[in-house]
């Protein structure tokens, strides 16, 4: 029996022996868990940034601590409501029965975590999932092993190993993880991957949560403010180098802006970033491989005849160095360019020219389905075309990824992009059984509908066709 398959035993013997905790003790594992996260803020900002070769401290406290205080905040919140035995309608040919929903636990649920927010993204469904009243098992990703190591040892100072447990290594391990029998099992990562975890999960009919990626667009409408949506965009691009599942991937714009626009990209890029060599407040793309890809995605699109636009004048050589990319962006674009049909996951930012909303619409939906989705415009009718009309995971409007974060609406991808959602109730759902229980009445008239079937069967289904 491999040490893996051994934990999992463990956790599932645990679950059994307790298979619904109360809230005192689900209370008691977010609590320490957002202790021990605040706590060890440094030891993350510290261990993540070594992974990357630089991460700037700032990116890691927005994106992943605050994230995380603020989704334990609203577990702590509403978890007790969300784990009370709901009501449900009763139509009217069941009654005197009544219906309702039990919320209950899986058991033993699996988390696989991608390297680009490594705490965020092992900590959110973490949460999701204590307070769902699971065990949990966590595979964060081989490419940030310094941080992996921490997340194992911060963990293993709050919780057992039948509670949590983290499992560190390679792809080998990453394989063998993927192939227990979870009661669940979520993944967030490239599409491709996702695909073989899928596969390695239906083995044993482990239902899964697949957060993706794609190549998310943003359509900039004539009436947006040009100023606002620059500097946004251009945020919501650069943060993390772009490595991010829902930056904004490629820009629809009107031809005539496309020039203008690419230039206040620019200049909004070097107003951020002055300097990018040196900078450490700009993060490092996270490995010479990944590195290597982006300039070849440079490299192949300048050589099919696109113009290339770089942020600031920094020494290319140090820039390899530090594997930093300043922000490039990419106007004269082709459909046969490998970055119009990559995840580019970089800071490169491709512009497609379309001269009105249907072309936009029509673009975006004759192409794989979206993580994310971003329109920037005032014009209200058009808002609404683009939210009915187009279909991705999530929507900002006027802003770029904020959706992710909000704990009232779920997160997650649409076909090729993911399935299944979590976040706020969206993930205490996801990691519990909604199990539907119909109480029969003892003044209930089904024994009419026993057999031997007669007059009074016959009487009985019509009336309940009446009621129907």
């Amino acid at each position: 029996m491999s040490d893996l398959n051994s934990v999992f035993q463990t956790q599932k013997r645990a679950f059994d022996a307790m298979p619904n905790s109360d809230w005192a003790y689900r209370k008691a594992n977010l609590k320490k868990l957002g202790a021990a996260i605040k706590a060890h803020e440094e030891d993350f900002q510290r261990t993540i940034s070594e992974d990357f070769g630089n991460r700037s401290y700032v990116e890691t406290t927005l994106a992943e601590v605050m994230v995380i205080q603020g989704g334990i905040s609203h577990a702590l919140k509403h978890t007790p409501k969300w784990m009370h035995t709901r009501k449900a309608p009763t139509a009217m040919q069941f009654k005197p029965g009544s219906n309702k929903i039990v919320p209950q636990p899986l058991g033993v649920v699996g988390i696989i975590s991608p390297w680009n927010y490594p705490l965020q993204l092992a900590v959110m469904p973490l949460i999701a999932a204590l307070g769902a009243g699971n065990r949990v098992m966590i595979k964060p990703s081989e490419y940030t092993p310094k941080f992996s190591d921490m997340l194992k040892k911060v963990l293993g100072e709050i919780f057992s190993d039948d509670e949590v447990h983290v499992a560190v290594g390679g792809v080998e391990v990453a394989q063998e993880f993927s192939s227990l029998p979870f009661d669940h099992l979520l993944f967030t990562g490239s599409t491709n991957v996702g695909r073989i975890v899928a596969q390695a999960a239906a083995k044993n009919l482990t239902p899964v949560t697949l957060e993706l990626g794609g190549k998310s667009p943003t359509i900039i409408d004539e009436s947006a403010d040009m100023a606002t949506t620059v500097a946004r965009i251009a945020n919501g691009k650069l943060l993390n180098a772009g490595q991010t599942c829902v930056a904004p991937d490629y820009v629809l714009m009107p031809s005539s802006k496309i020039d203008s626009f690419a230039d206040a990209m620019i200049k909004q890029a070097e107003t951020f970033y002055p300097e990018v060599a040196g900078n450490e407040q700009y993060t490092s793309i996270i490995a010479d491989n990944h590195y290597a890809r982006l300039q070849g995605l440079l490299e192949d699109a300048e050589n099919k005849g696109a113009t290339l636009r770089t942020a600031g004048d920094d020494d290319k050589q140090q820039l390899a160095k530090e594997r930093r990319i300043p922000l490039t962006v990419v106007t004269d674009t082709t459909p046969d360019m490998k970055i119009m049909q990559e995840e580019i996951f970089g800071p490169l930012l491709p512009v497609v020219p379309s001269e009105s909303l249907d072309d936009a619409l029509d673009y975006v939906q004759k192409r794989e389905r979206p993580l994310a989705l971003y329109w920037f415009g005032k014009n209200k009718k058009k808002e609404n075309r683009v939210l009915n009309e187009s279909i991705s995971g999530g929507v900002s409007v006027n802003d770029v990824a904020w959706h992710v974060i909000q704990e009232d609406i779920p997160f997650g991808g649409v076909g090729p992009s993911g399935m299944g959602a979590y976040h706020g109730e969206a993930g205490f759902n996801t990691f519990s059984h909604l199990k539907g229980v119909f109480t029969q009445s003892r003044f209930s008239q089904g024994k009419m509908l026993h057999p031997p079937y007669g007059p009074k069967t016959e009487k009985m289904l019509n009336l309940m066709k009446k009621i129907m």
